[in-house]
C-alpha cells in the first residue's frame, strides 16, 4: 500500500491518498507555505516512480526504509526549478510501485529529479564539498535532475553543479544500496565563452577502484566506460580545467548506466 500525504510544518495532514499500486494525489485550494512537505510511505516496497509536481520530471527513487520526506523547495531553492513550479492553489503528486522488469533492466540509475539538498531518506542523492556561492542553481542535486540543457548558465533550465574554481572540489552520487554500474555519461555546461570545461578527471568508486577520464569542449553527452563494478557510490574528483580556456567549468548532468544487484 502506498500513502501520499501533504503535511504542514507542524506535521498536520492537509491532504492524503492511498492506493495498492499507484497513488495519485491532487491538492486543491492550498498555497504552499514554508515547512510544507510531501511524505510518501510504501509497505513492502523500496523502488517507486514518483512525480512531485506538474513541472518536475518523474523519476525513480529508492526508499531504504519505505519512506521519503520531500520538503517543498522555498526561497532561493526554487531558482533551480521551472518558474512557477510551486505556485498556485492546485498541485499534483504521484507515486507508483515499479515493476520487477523495470528494476531488473539496465537503465540510468542516477536520475532523480526529486533529489534535494541536505540529508535525505531517499536515493539516489548527490552531494558535493562545494557549491558556488551556496546558490541552489549551482547545487550538486542539479546534475541528476534529468535536465540536459547546456547552452546557458544559472537559472532553470541551466541549473548545474558549480564548484567555485576549487581545485579540491568533488561531487558524490550515493545510490542508497549496492548496484552494478558499467558506464557514466557526463554533460558539461557549454555556455561558451562564459564557460570553460574540465579536460581530465577521475571517478572514484566505493569498491576501491578509480577510473581516469578525459573530456572535450562540448555540451553534448560524453560517454565514459567504467567496466563492471558493484558499488554504493561514485565520486567525481581531481577535475582539471583545460589550460588556456578562461571561464567557469560546471556539470549539467551526470548519468550512470547499470542495474540493481
Amino acid at each position: 500500500m502506498i500513502t501520499v500525504e501533504l503535511q504542514n510544518a507542524a506535521g498536520n495532514v492537509l491532504a492524503q491518498i492511498q492506493h495498492a499500486q499507484e497513488a495519485l494525489l491532487c491538492v486543491n485550494n492550498h498555497i504552499y507555505e514554508n515547512g510544507d512537505a510531501i511524505v510518501i510511505t510504501c509497505d513492502d516496497c523500496r523502488h517507486l516512480m514518483v512525480q512531485m509536481g506538474a513541472a518536475i520530471l518523474p523519476g525513480e527513487v529508492y526508499l531504504p526504509n519505505g519512506r521519503m520526506t520531500w520538503h517543498i523547495p522555498a526561497g532561493n531553492e526554487r531558482r533551480a526549478y521551472a518558474p512557477g513550479a510551486f505556485d498556485g492553489e492546485r498541485h499534483i503528486i504521484s507515486a507508483r510501485i515499479m515493476r520487477e522488469d523495470e528494476t531488473a533492466a539496465r537503465r540510468n540509475l542516477a536520475c532523480n529529479p526529486s533529489d534535494l539538498r541536505g540529508d535525505t531518506d531517499f536515493f539516489p542523492h548527490c552531494t558535493a564539498n562545494v557549491e558556488t556561492r551556496g546558490d541552489a542553481v549551482f547545487a550538486a542535486r542539479n546534475v541528476i535532475d534529468g535536465c540536459r540543457h547546456s547552452a546557458g548558465h544559472a537559472r532553470w533550465p541551466y541549473q548545474s553543479w558549480g564548484m567555485g574554481a576549487r581545485e579540491d572540489a568533488w561531487c558524490l552520487l550515493d545510490f542508497g544500496r549496492e548496484v552494478q554500474v558499467d558506464e557514466m555519461v557526463l554533460t558539461l555546461r557549454a555556455d561558451f565563452p562564459h564557460d570553460s570545461y574540465w579536460s581530465h578527471g577521475y571517478a572514484a568508486m566505493s569498491d576501491g577502484s578509480q577510473m581516469a577520464f578525459t573530456l572535450e569542449k562540448t555540451g553534448d553527452r560524453q560517454h565514459i566506460a567504467l567496466g563492471r563494478h558493484t558499488v554504493r557510490w561514485i565520486r567525481l574528483e581531481r577535475l582539471e580545467k583545460c589550460e588556456g580556456v578562461p571561464g567557469f567549468a560546471s556539470l549539467i548532468e551526470w548519468e550512470v548506466m547499470g542495474r540493481d544487484e
